[in-house]
């Protein structure tokens, strides 16, 4: 059995074989073998190995015989692996990934939206206004806000009732945890209450089409700040 010491130390070099492979460190030079890592990074073969196995379930890495282990290019990576988008999303400003992002988000929310105008039961609807209402009693707590924004969009993920949005949630969870405190950042507010509202009410009034209006409406608007913004001036 691992000790939790053992895991620890695994995770520890998952991240930053996973965030130095995200940033291109190892384009130039080819990742390290097995004993350049140990050496490297002080960690011991088992260690050394399993994060390798770990960044190779994820697709960003490949081992083949006589050919050592390589860094896979992006179309190979598990982009849906929370993991994997957040190593993308923390890079370097890139105002590409942000938007690419939230284009999916706009390719998934809006229909969530429809579908839990038709399928949420009344815990659904609990859930969605409680995080409306966190967004609205935290919003001069930057931080409670976003949790609270994050839980209004998850909520409306599971009140689909399709699992395949289900399915998304830890991916979802940690995108817009990165993208809405971003978006927050550069309009120089936390997200609007009444535009937010606007998709519960739909919701709550079994109006699929006017909560896919009003959620879409939400996302178009992050896409016009991120087109926006430059990080060079904003701070």
């Amino acid at each position: 059995m691992r000790t939790h010491r053992g895991i620890s130390l695994t995770y520890g070099l998952l991240e930053t074989l996973g965030q130095s492979i995200v940033i291109g460190d190892f384009d130039k030079d080819g990742f390290p073998t097995e004993a350049e890592l140990c050496a490297k990074f002080g960690a011991s073969r088992t260690v050394a190995r399993e994060a390798v196995k770990m960044l190779t379930a994820k697709g960003l890495l490949s081992a083949r015989p006589r050919q050592g282990t390589k860094v896979e290019p992006i179309t190979q990576w598990n982009l849906l692996d929370p993991d994997v988008t957040r190593w993308l999303m923390e890079r370097q400003y890139s105002n590409k990934i942000y938007r690419e992002f939230t284009e999916v988000r706009l390719a998934i929310e809006p229909v969530a939206a429809a579908l839990a105008a038709q399928r949420a039961n009344k815990a659904d609807i609990r859930a969605i206004r409680d995080g409306l209402n966190g967004m609205r009693d935290e919003a001069a707590d930057h931080d409670a806000a976003l949790l609270a924004d994050i839980d209004f969009h998850v909520a409306i993920l599971k009140a689909s009732g399709n699992p395949f949005f289900l399915q998304l949630r830890a991916l979802i969870n940690t995108a817009l945890r990165i993208s809405i405190g971003l978006t927050n950042k550069i309009s120089g507010h936390t997200a609007s209450i009444p535009a937010h509202e606007a998709v519960l009410i739909a919701i709550e009034n079994g109006d699929a089409v006017g909560a896919e209006k009003a959620m879409r409406a939400i996302l178009l608007e992050s896409l016009e700040l991120l087109a926006s913004f430059n990080p060079e001036t904003t701070h």
